[in-house]
């Protein structure tokens, strides 16, 4: 049988679905991938203790607590934030997060256009339009800009590898180092200079950790080649907003194309609507694909049940 046909082999385990409003669409989608289980959502009757197996996106403060039966926390996400931040997470209890879950190729599809997009000066255009200004800029040779992706798990190495493939010259930092095809890599704090000042256009790509929130402020920022550009689908914790508005406004970043916020959704005061050199976009760079993220999860639960070490383990060090 195919993995989208098979069928777990736990016996009838509990699984509970805490989903930030989107708890009935997941629940559907589990009742067909494992028809045997028992699956509740939050809103429910359900007795805490039997829940075997808990599927949260954003979930009530304190729901963790109340679940003392667990044998694993899946992330209905690529973050694992909302997860390990909750200040009843069970200690000893696995974190699972989705590998991909039809991610990769929405992720791909969004760099490649915000690059794109700084590569043959839309930005600069989109402001012309606005002036009636028909002055035409020279086209840049693509293997002339470097793409710098911050961040090389699963998504990040998808969206460097495809950057590299249509001819950007592109590199990748990590906490750890990483080797993909046709890209430096680098890794570690000692090197994160190195990398940024050869960044054209910078691509966040990391975790929300305690280490990597902030991490993009006046300092780093200001490492940037003069006029470079920055692109971030991960998290809106990882830039200091201050900062980036700051080295726009005084011209040493050309633009930031931005797909998440500290607050979302972003209010409607916030100086990134109207700013000349942003672009806002409303955390729409990949969404979760629900029947290859079920797949991935009955795999797990199979996985747990035969005693297996389960795919997407989450190190609770290093936050992903």
């Amino acid at each position: 049988m195919s993995a989208a046909t098979a069928k777990t082999t736990s016996p009838h385990p509990k699984i509970l679905i805490a989903a930030a409003g989107e708890d009935d669409i997941w629940q559907k989608a589990m009742v067909a991938r494992l028809p045997d289980a028992d699956i509740v959502t939050q809103h429910e009757n359900y007795d805490p203790v039997t829940i075997d197996y808990a599927l949260l996106w954003k979930q009530p403060q304190g729901m963790l607590k109340t679940l003392s039966g667990l044998k694993a926390i899946f992330s209905l996400g690529a973050g694992v934030d909302h997860v390990l931040s909750a200040p009843s997470l069970p200690a000893n209890v696995p974190v699972l997060r989705l590998e991909d879950a039809g991610m990769a190729d929405q992720m791909v599809q969004y760099h490649l256009y915000a690059a794109l997009h700084f590569l043959r000066d839309f930005d600069i255009y989109t402001r012309q339009q606005a002036k009636a200004d028909w002055t035409q800029h020279d086209v840049a040779r693509i293997s002339k800009c470097r793409v710098g992706v911050m961040g090389l798990g699963a998504l990040g190495a998808a969206v460097a590898t495809a950057m590299t493939q249509i001819g950007f010259a592109v590199s990748g930092w990590s906490r750890t180092m990483k080797a993909i095809d046709g890209i430096t890599t680098y890794a570690g704090s000692e090197t994160l200079t190195e990398f940024l000042g050869q960044s054209d256009i910078l691509i966040c790509m990391l975790p929300r950790t305690p280490e990597t929130e902030g991490v993009l402020n006046s300092n780093t920022l200001s490492q940037l080649p003069k006029n470079a550009a920055i692109i971030n689908a991960a998290r809106g914790a990882m830039i200091v907003e201050a900062d980036l508005l700051r080295l726009l406004d005084t011209g040493h970043l050309r633009g930031a194309f931005l797909d998440v916020a500290i607050t979302e959704p972003l209010p409607e005061s916030h100086p990134f609507w109207d700013h000349p050199k942003i672009r806002v976009t409303p955390h729409i760079a990949a969404a979760t694909r629900i029947e290859e993220s079920v797949d991935q999860i009955a795999e797990n639960i199979d996985r747990i049940t035969r005693g297996e070490t389960p795919r997407g383990l989450v190190d609770r060090k290093t936050g992903y």
